[in-house]
């Protein structure tokens, strides 16, 4: 045993000493590389921080605010399905603190904090009323921005999120979230390997832009991008999402691995008649690998009186 010991623990440290001190390869990209069309943007400040912007479609459309998830830019997240709403709605994209190009603001918050920084924002470019949608971490910003600020919320959209969306024990998760804080201190670099394996392996992101991705997905400060992780572990929105007077869709990915779809269907039961569309075979990428069937959705969504 004492063996095994100390195999494993020079194993351990020959490995941190390689992460430390070792180059990071980036993944073979094949063909010509680009990145996905799409609108540029700008920052626009808002008290203390400043936070990333997108805007696309017509000024005369009804603005639709797209909210992302964990992991990926807003960008990065609604790539896909941006381009489909803007045909006809003003669309615009926010990269919540801690991501993308939006101020790093260190220090725990909570997901009502997110909201609250989604709200000043649409102060900020002049925006009243919009119809919010809300993806995985993104769909629970949405329930906190209705309760929080229901005046903004016209509609509202929650996709592959739910009212209280961490499953195992919340210890357990809070135990895993601070080993795996502790790892991506170390290597930064492993995590969007296999995120970035897999992604194009399902088709989620085109080979082309595989360069593209692998920037997106390292584009992060380790310790920010965990608080966004213990906020979603605190976050239950179970004693009073039910109370929301907005009308509602939710679009559940029947196969999700990450927010498990009875979890989804718990929350929208919670919801006052809300309309439910189930993305069946999906997983929770389906932002991008069901793009067509998300989209559509949302847009049947809106053009009901």
């Amino acid at each position: 045993m004492a063996r095994f010991t100390k195999t494993a623990a020079a194993l351990l440290g020959g490995w941190g000493l390689w992460r430390l001190l070792g180059p990071r390869v980036p993944p073979r990209f094949e063909g010509l590389q680009s990145r996905p069309p799409g609108p540029s943007g700008h920052t626009v400040v808002t008290g203390k921080h400043e936070f990333f912007v997108r805007e696309a479609g017509p000024l005369s459309g009804t603005p639709v605010l797209l909210l992302h998830g964990w992991a990926y830019p807003s960008f990065a997240m609604w790539h896909r399905v941006l381009p489909r709403l803007a045909q006809d709605h003003r669309v615009l994209t926010i990269d919540l603190r801690g991501h993308g190009k939006s101020d790093r603001i260190r220090g725990r918050f909570e997901i009502a904090d997110l909201a609250d920084d989604v709200a000043a924002v649409l102060d900020a470019v002049g925006l009243g009323r919009v119809v919010v949608v809300g993806y995985s971490m993104g769909g629970m910003t949405a329930q906190e921005l209705a309760r929080r600020h229901p005046a903004r919320v016209e509609r509202l959209v929650l996709a592959a999120t739910a009212a209280k969306p961490v499953w195992p024990p919340r210890q357990l998760a809070t135990a895993v979230l601070v080993i795996g804080r502790a790892l991506a201190r170390l290597d930064p670099v492993s995590v969007p390997r296999v995120v970035h394996r897999y992604l194009l392996s399902v088709g989620a992101v085109e080979a082309r832009h595989a360069a593209w991705l692998w920037e997106e997905l390292l584009d992060r400060d380790t310790d920010v991008y965990y608080e966004s992780a213990f906020a979603i572990n605190r976050f239950d929105a179970r004693p009073w999402v039910g109370s929301l007077e907005v009308p509602t869709l939710c679009i559940i990915p029947t196969e999700d691995q990450l927010i498990p779809a009875s979890l989804q269907r718990s929350t929208a039961a919670l919801l006052s008649d809300a309309e439910v569309v189930e993305l069946a075979s999906a997983r929770h990428e389906a932002v991008l690998t069901h793009a067509d069937e998300l989209a559509a959705a949302i847009l049947s969504f809106l053009a009901r009186n």
